[in-house]
């Protein structure tokens, strides 16, 4: 009996053994070729540094590796020098300087993910899929975002000019004047009896100027609101809690995101916790090529929980994560800092929007089309048509009630915000009936 005990426990540590010894094995291994590249790094590093045509300071040779290493995996992911660091602390508070686009890197040119409104690039005419090919005599083939957006950076008043190439179209350049510019979030009007949101980005400010925005339509409404229309087109995004909290606003219970990391159990899902500050009311969001993360999550959440009609075009697709990792440097109060994917993100049905978007229920383009400004004629009209003296003052007061309104000659240029206004107009209408 003894000497079975002694066996079994001969055999379990063997077992053991065998067990842990190929991954021992594996981890000397693994961190012997880690040392070999680290070693060819610091000799590439040498060389560089000693044989470069230019001399380049040990910081900038540091800097863009680190910026290499981390851009080489996707095009969301960067390192933040300094300067760029306290950048992007304003611009998470809605307020920064440069030409107001969102950019990423696509096939070594920069593509524009959108412009945002009311901002330099806005008002020069860029669009959201445009490529920038050249940034003043730079051409960009080659360049990493960060390098990109270095150029793209100056002084407020600096002029920059930038060189674009959009489908269709032959490459042309855009003269912009750099600016300061504080993003007001959201933007708030009524429209023939219907509440209209418009939301540009998703910074600290969004959720409190949403809030106002609604305070303010029900206060200066003089006739019921009939519904309400969420317009997230060329919003390139933001701030993941704010997305979650605009969707917040609009659904009482249920899911609007989860975040999956690269571990199966690293999953982190959002809920709704408010009640819906709209009642329940009719509501229509508005997306386009230029909608990305954010504004996809809050369209992604409202569409599976079918709370909202989506309308517009397919939107852009971004459905990762970036987490911020501030560093600080040895000895320094600097503090740096990087920029790194670490999850996507999914709507509530379980389905990932990267690189394939969010689809709207009805796909309405915005095109080119006639406007309706343009002349009616009518019996009246015809020459010694009947009663035409009587008609004539009928006439007069007819067209001056059909003059078109600032907002109705809005709707004739933007086809899409016209079809949300029906839309909501239709529904309100089938309410009343079936109450």
């Amino acid at each position: 009996m003894k000497n079975l005990k002694k066996f079994i426990f001969n055999g379990i540590i063997y077992l053991v053994f065998f067990l842990i010894y190929p991954l021992t094995l594996q981890a000397a291994s693994n961190d012997e070729e880690k040392y070999k590249y680290l070693d060819l790094f610091g000799q590439v590093f040498d060389r560089v540094r000693s044989a470069y045509v230019d001399e380049v300071s040990d910081k900038e040779l540091i800097e863009k590796a680190i910026d290499g290493m981390l851009s080489g995996l996707d095009p969301h992911s960067g390192y933040m020098n300094e300067e760029i660091w306290q950048e992007m602390q304003m611009d998470t508070k809605g307020k920064f300087g440069g030409l107001g686009i969102e950019i990423t890197m696509e096939e070594g040119f920069v593509k524009v993910i959108s412009p945002i409104e009311d901002t330099p690039a806005y008002k020069a005419g860029v669009l959201a899929g445009d490529y920038i090919i050249q940034i003043d005599d730079t051409p960009v083939f080659g360049l990493t975002l960060n390098e990109a957006v270095d150029l793209m950076r100056g002084k407020k008043g600096e002029s920059i000019i930038i060189t674009i190439s959009r489908e269709n179209t032959e490459p042309f350049e855009l003269e912009i004047i750099r600016d300061f510019i504080k993003i007001r979030s959201v933007k708030s009007e009524i429209i023939n009896n219907v509440g209209y949101l418009r939301i540009t980005s998703f910074n600290e400010q969004t959720e409190s100027g949403l809030l106002n925005a609604l305070k303010e339509i029900k206060s200066n409404s003089n006739e019921t609101i009939l519904g309400y229309i969420l317009d997230v087109r060329s919003n390139p995004g933001g701030l993941l809690d704010q997305a979650v909290k605009v969707t917040d606003l609009f659904l009482s219970k249920g899911e609007i995101v989860s975040t999956r990391g690269r571990d199966r159990k690293d999953i982190k899902r959002y809920r709704a916790k408010n009640k819906d500050k709209i009642n329940g009311m009719p509501l229509v969001v508005i997306i386009d090529g230029g909608s990305a993360s954010a504004s996809e999550i809050v369209a992604g959440a409202l569409q599976d929980h079918r709370r909202a009609i989506i309308i517009g075009t397919q939107s852009f697709g971004k459905g990762s994560v970036q987490t911020i990792i501030p560093f600080q440097v040895s000895d320094s109060e600097k503090i740096t800092g990087i920029r790194l994917t670490t999850a996507r993100y999914f709507t509530p049905s379980g389905t990932s929007i990267q690189g394939k978007g969010i689809i709207p229920d009805i796909i309405i383009q915005q095109g080119e089309f006639e406007s309706f400004d343009y002349k009616r004629f009518s019996e009246s009209d015809l020459k010694d048509s009947l009663d035409k003296d009587k008609n004539i003052e009928t006439k007069i007061n007819e067209e001056e009630d059909n003059q078109i309104s600032k907002i109705e000659e809005r709707l004739n240029l933007d086809y899409q915000l016209q079809r949300a206004v029906d839309l909501i107009r239709v529904i309100s209408l089938y309410d009343e009936k079936i109450e």
